[in-house]
């Protein structure tokens, strides 16, 4: 049951390294548009 445990937190301790790296490295730039829309406004 203890190697299980280890395992399990040596795995998550790995996602959470790989999670960072690719907040880092990975392209995560939102893209950039320009957006124009008419609005109707109905008032008395």
């Amino acid at each position: 049951m203890g190697r299980l445990l280890k395992l399990l937190v040596l795995l998550l301790i790995l996602g959470f390294i790989a999670l960072v790296a690719y907040a880092y490295l990975g392209d995560l730039t939102p893209e950039i548009k320009e957006v124009n829309q008419p609005v109707t406004l109905d008032f008395e």
